[in-house]
């Protein structure tokens, strides 16, 4: 039987600024200068270097476990650094990093930079960044220039690349509370996150349906609150674990604990958390947000987030704050007497407000910057304790992240970003053609949009279906994120380079979906 096929439907290109065709990196680097000049590379004469700053005294253990990987990357089937063969000089190739900074030991944040340079000449190539994130970014763009014939050598070009982000923060978010995922599917996403150079990890911990965070200081939570109190945890070993792997590829983890609604899971471990709803003067039975008019509350709260402080290195934490039914405050007396004495009417955002409020100061003592859906903004009168506000709605969000960068706060975009949603696979030119700063603004109000995100609910995603719906779409919003606008407007020219991407991600043991029909040299093997 015939079939009527529909073709991805691509925007004919308006004489986008011109850059080489060949290049097959992703996302596509600022500046690149391309050769046709070729070398090749053996896998046993080849080897990275360090230079200033990174000698015997001073390795980098973040480098160090990078050439490990990216080795094997480059040569998939050797181990790095068993070949010890007698070479002549001009046999050798030697990739020798340079950093500004050493900043081997610490954790990457908001302000660190990802800038690098990458020239690949005769016999060698240098890398030197300012921070060593920066360097771990340069070596996935290398690992990328390295190709094979059909003889099975290896090649690189002759190359010059300088780069950087044009957004600090592009994030992907998991959800781990409507199913959850074992850590190895996390780390699986931490692997393809740097091959995109992604580098926040959302992980949206806990909510309605499970709390698999096992804290310490309230072990009923868990206990009570996940699917399965000892097989659907998250231990603190767990949680360094990933924090550690993500850390070795340049990427901070960024823990969401969403309240005051999102929490019934929370109440089943600590009592006198949620607010008791009413039906006709007595309690129900059932439970509504959190009950913000308890002392109680807050010592817990901030109990809890002490722990979390603590248990995560990054210096910001996401509060949450999104779609609170006030129709449970409402039907309590006591809630409604509270809002009485405190004089906020009937006017239930007040009441939001006033719990939010105190959230942020206890994670301020904390000294944690917070991160709040947009929902918090948008009921918020008094907004100068807010910091970052998180655009999450549909409908005219660009007209919300210009509101957002007017009162001064600022904001990551992630509506146009939600991939939960099956869809036919071509539909990532959607995610592709997303211009984050075309609204009305000035510089300065520009600047505070500090970057994006993926987002990957999890009502309809566990661990079987986990990478194919995220990859590659992902990497279109990553392409976006990092490189220059007006070099990638054209979906036309990104298509077959974003298919040459998902075969290297299938040969790195990630199963992305196809974008149309064709093949990879490398089909994906389960690895």
């Amino acid at each position: 039987g015939a079939r009527i096929i529909i073709l991805p439907r691509f925007v004919s290109c308006v004489n986008p600024e011109s850059y080489p065709e060949s290049t097959s990196v992703w996302p596509l680097p600022q500046i690149v200068i391309l050769s046709s000049e070729r070398y090749q590379l053996k896998p046993q004469s080849f080897s990275f270097g360090y230079r200033r700053y990174l000698d015997t005294k001073h390795s980098c253990s973040v480098l160090d476990a990078a050439f490990k990987r990216y080795f094997s990357i480059l040569f998939p089937g050797y181990t790095y650094g068993n070949d010890t063969l007698q070479l002549s000089e001009n046999e050798v190739f030697t990739l020798t990093i340079s950093l500004d900074r050493h900043d081997c030991e610490g954790y990457p944040n908001q302000d660190s930079s990802e800038r690098y340079k990458l020239n690949v000449f005769a016999g060698q190539a240098s890398l030197n960044a300012e921070t060593v994130w920066g360097s771990l970014r340069g070596l996935e763009t290398f690992s990328q220039l390295v190709y094979q014939d059909d003889f099975g050598s290896y090649y690189i070009n002759k190359t010059e690349i300088e780069d950087y982000p044009q957004f600090n923060y592009r994030g992907i978010l998991l959800d781990t509370s409507r199913h959850y995922l074992p850590v190895q599917a996390i780390l699986k996403t931490l692997d393809a996150m740097a091959y995109s150079k992604f580098n926040v990890f959302h992980w949206h911990l806990v909510d309605d349906p499970s709390f698999p965070y096992q804290s310490h200081k309230f072990p009923d939570l868990s206990n009570k609150g996940a699917f399965h109190p000892v097989t659907h945890i998250y231990t603190q070993s767990d949680v360094r674990r990933v924090i550690s792997y993500a850390r070795m590829r340049g990427i901070r983890v960024l823990p969401e604990f969403d309240s005051p609604g999102h929490t019934k899971s929370w109440g089943k471990g600590q009592s006198e958390l949620l607010t008791p709803c009413y039906r006709g003067g007595t309690p129900s039975g059932t439970f509504g947000p959190v009950n913000p008019t308890l002392p109680s509350t807050y010592q817990f709260m901030a109990s809890l987030l002490k722990e979390v402080a603590s248990v995560f290195p990054d210096p910001y934490i996401h509060l949450g704050g999104d779609e609170v039914d006030f129709s449970c405050w409402r039907s309590n007396p006591y809630i409604r007497a509270f809002m009485h004495k405190m004089g906020f009417g009937l006017d239930f955002s007040k009441l939001e407000a006033f719990y939010i409020e105190k959230i942020v100061n206890i994670t301020s003592v904390l000294r944690k910057t917070s991160i709040v859906w947009q929902d918090v903004f948008d009921y918020h009168e008094r907004r100068k304790f807010l910091s970052v506000v998180e655009v999450w709605k549909q409908g005219c969000y660009l007209c919300e992240v210009r509101r957002v960068v007017k009162a001064g706060l600022r904001v990551i975009l992630a509506s146009p970003w939600y991939l939960d949603q099956p869809g036919p696979t071509h539909n990532w030119a959607r995610y592709y053609n997303v211009w984050p700063l075309a609204f009305k603004g000035t510089e300065k109000q520009k600047s505070l949009v500090i970057g994006g995100e993926v987002c990957l609910w999890g009502e309809y995603i566990d661990a079987t279906n986990l990478s194919p719906r995220l990859w590659p779409r992902a990497s279109a919003a990553a392409e976006r994120l990092w490189s220059n606008e007006r070099q990638t407007s054209c979906v036309e020219r990104a298509f077959p380079r974003l298919q040459e991407f998902r075969c290297k991600l299938l040969r790195r043991g990630i199963q992305a979906e196809p974008l149309y029909v064709g093949h990879c040299k490398h089909e994906y093997q389960s690895v």
